[in-house]
């Protein structure tokens, strides 16, 4: 590992580890230590590490690993994030960038995708027919066999098998302390992005030489058209982190538990409180992997639609980057956070899934909008950070500061609007999403350059935006 990506910063309460080159690491706001100090007095943490991208957020900065011990540890819903599971899925189609090079039918697939995919704050979901018990339950396996598309061709099926998990298990009666407004409200959402930096990005790829073999392997091609898709667990894990934190701050609070920052809530394992929230969280993140599920199944419908039944749209991965869970690395058990941080497995380690256990799993990281997305595996030297890496850009400006300071013809800019190449997106305004833009977040190619200089990951292929579907 070069030390020109890494320091090891010394705190009152502990050691954080950070994974930044030095222009990255020198713009850090000193409240990213403030919150390591006091993330780092939760009792019996054994590590704590931050990715290139690491931002403040609520009790917990974005791009945070966070490491106890099984037999001793701690869980906390702030080391987790309020939206449960959120995380990325890419499928790759059977169409090369030069079959999307006219910009009316670049707007045409946008348009014909909002058919399919909801995208307005309050719209129902088109999936009444999916009961939502089974989908906590059970993951993708409560899902009707009319939605595994590729279920009747089992030696091409990836809808199942191409996933970080297709199922958590957990305790189910967990499940009866929702009310009946949840289940309803959650059901409702099965199947639509969100607002704020989800999305649905149709994207062209470049290849680099030196991991060819790889991105070949996984069924990739220079030029291919995939489909990234940022989304989460909507309000079945909006309502999971609500409940669980309220009650959990009631517990610390008569427990004369706690730190400096009143939002920074944990338990120790053992503690029902605690194994309550991990039971959620664990259903909170079987409806996530289901969420992403249906909006490619949107999406694959409507690219039949504009481009025939021959359209192909096949699983390359679906991963989480907001969850906690245990890991075996060196022959211990370890109960591993990660809030914005997204696990990336070298070749030949044994939590692969089968179909990347050679190659190593695609990690999947997002850029903002208008900017490249990258498709990465893990190196080796990932282990020194319990092989966590960026989850994408991470914020520089808070949404009020970046519709103060960035004009629409910036952000106009940034998108190529009036260009042949111009990112189309489903929006009617640019101003009404100038809060994603991408002068709110850091430069996504700095970011990767740190995780590459680390010796944490590599790139297998860099995705450019070609059209954007956001949510309202």
């Amino acid at each position: 590992m070069k030390e020109t990506y890494y320091q090891q910063i010394q705190l009152p309460s502990g050691q954080v580890h950070v994974y930044a080159g030095p222009s990255l690491f020198a713009a850090l706001d000193y409240k990213v230590f403030e919150m390591a100090n006091n993330n780092l007095q939760i009792p019996n943490q054994v590590y704590m590490g931050y990715t290139p991208d690491v931002h403040v957020g609520v009790g917990t900065c974005i791009g945070t690993t966070a490491v106890w011990n099984t037999h001793d540890g701690y869980v906390s819903p702030s080391i987790v994030g309020s939206d449960i599971g959120c995380g990325m899925r890419v499928h790759l189609t059977n169409l090369h960038k030069d079959e999307l090079k006219d910009v009316k039918l670049r707007r045409k697939l946008v348009k014909t995708i909002e058919k399919y995919l909801p995208v307005e704050e309050h719209a129902r979901g088109h999936f009444s027919d999916i009961r939502l018990e089974h989908i906590v339950q059970k993951g993708l396996h409560g899902l009707p066999k009319k939605y595994i598309p590729d279920g009747y061709t089992p030696r091409k099926a990836s809808s199942l098998t191409h996933v970080e998990s297709s199922k958590f298990n957990f305790d189910e009666e967990a499940l009866n302390l929702f009310p009946e407004r949840v289940w309803h409200r959650s059901h409702r959402q099965l199947g639509t992005l969100g607002g704020g930096n989800h999305f649905a990005e149709i994207q062209a790829i470049e290849i680099p030489e030196e991991n060819r073999e790889i991105a070949e392997a996984w069924g990739l091609f220079d030029g291919q058209v995939v489909v990234m898709i940022h989304s989460g667990s909507r309000a079945w894990g909006g309502s999971v982190s609500q409940y669980c934190s309220s009650n959990m701050a009631k517990m610390m609070k008569a427990e004369g538990m706690g730190t400096a920052d009143p939002k920074l809530l944990f338990a120790p394992l053992s503690h029902p409180l605690a194994q309550s929230y991990v039971d959620l969280m664990y259903s909170a993140l079987n409806y996530a992997v289901v969420n992403r599920h249906l909006i490619a199944y949107a999406i694959r419908e409507a690219g039949k639609d504009v481009f025939g039944s021959k359209f192909e749209m096949r699983t390359l991965y679906d991963l989480m980057h907001n969850y906690a869970w245990e890991e075996e690395h060196d022959g211990k058990s370890y109960f591993v956070h990660r809030k914005g941080a997204t696990r990336a497995l070298p070749p030949n380690h044994p939590d692969n899934p089968e179909p990347y256990r050679v190659s190593g799993h695609p990690a999947l990281i997002p850029g903002s909008m208008g900017t490249a997305s990258y498709i990465m595996v893990g190196s080796e030297g990932g282990k020194s950070n319990f092989h966590s890496i960026c989850h994408g850009a991470g914020r520089i400006r808070s949404r009020s500061a970046t519709k103060r300071l960035i004009t629409v013809d910036e952000f106009s800019s940034s998108m190529r609007v009036g260009m042949e190449d111009e990112i189309v997106v489903n929006q009617r305004s640019l101003e009404s999403m100038i809060d994603e833009s991408p002068q709110a977040y850091k430069d996504v190619d700095q970011i990767i350059e740190s995780v590459v200089g680390a010796g944490l990951a590599q790139v297998v292929a860099k995705c450019k935006p070609l059209a954007t579907v956001k949510g309202t």
